[in-house]
């Protein structure tokens, strides 16, 4: 065999959908990790500048997103782990690669394993379509912030209705009730809107929510091509069994003829189990 040759099948046996799926849910992973561990901590900081003037009354939040930032790093960790799983998986399931490495697939454990991958991702994607309406919630609030901050820009020339504009962080249970000022009205809110810390914050929001969109994309289809494969493959040996009983009942017929059928099958058909 040439070279070219073990290129070609070298290349024929990579899942490219498993691995499109996985470089998706890498970066979807990444990008919501990243950019939502550097949200939670720019959040923290608007907090405690802008809307709290006591630490008691931002403590149980400083709390809640420390607790947040080491859920972010284990999800971190296990998609990391999970997804080069999943890869091996792919690779497994393609045709030249069960050529090659032998009948894995046709194997009880590794019909088992591969059914349990496919629930597995499942109820991941499910899980995270959870976590992807969650990072929708920031988004929201900031937005509703912005929106605020250019209506103020938009009445500069009144500031008697200017100062009834606020944005009330204990609204939206980022804070007590008893917190102190617990909101920004006017133009302050408009000044918080103009610093770098709020711009930046407000873009990671957005980063992390496009990479859990990312990731819940990437569950969904790698959830789908895994059973459409194994689908596929339960086809495959069916038709061996077709086969295989074809081949016994042809030959006990030759047998008790004298050997005088024809085969009904091709001399070079593969066993295909």
């Amino acid at each position: 065999m040439g070279c070219y040759d073990c290129c070609m099948r070298c290349l024929g046996g990579v899942p490219y959908c498993s691995l499109v799926a996985t470089l998706l849910c890498f970066s979807g992973i990444a990008l919501f990790c990243g950019c939502g561990h550097q949200a939670l901590t720019e959040t923290e900081r608007l907090i405690e500048t802008y809307f709290a003037r006591n630490l008691q009354d931002y403590i149980t939040l400083a709390y809640i997103i420390q607790y947040f930032q080491y859920v972010i790093y284990g999800l971190a960790s296990f998609f990391f782990l999970y997804c080069i799983v999943l890869l091996a998986e792919g690779f497994y399931t393609t045709s030249v690669a069960k050529q090659t490495f032998g009948e894995f697939r046709s194997t009880m454990c590794g019909r088992c394993l591969s059914s349990s991958f496919i629930v597995m991702t499942y109820v991941l994607a499910v899980l995270w379509l959870l976590v992807f309406a969650f990072s929708a919630l920031p988004v929201y609030f900031f937005y509703n912030m912005d929106a605020t901050c250019h209506t103020i820009d938009v009445l500069t020339e009144t500031p008697a209705s200017i100062n009834q504009l606020c944005v009330d962080a204990r609204q939206y249970g980022l804070l007590p009730w008893n917190a102190v000022p617990g909101k920004a009205c006017g133009m302050t809110l408009s000044n918080v809107c103009k610093t770098r810390e709020y711009r930046m914050t407000y873009d990671l929001y957005i980063a992390a929510f496009a990479g859990a969109g990312i990731t819940l994309l990437a569950l969904v289809h790698c959830s789908l091509h895994l059973a459409v494969n194994q689908a596929y493959l339960r086809k495959l040996r069916h038709r061996a069994k077709e086969e295989r009983r074809g081949y016994d009942l042809y030959g006990r017929l030759q047998r008790d003829r004298g050997g005088t059928l024809c085969s009904p099958y091709p001399a070079s058909t593969s066993d295909i189990s």
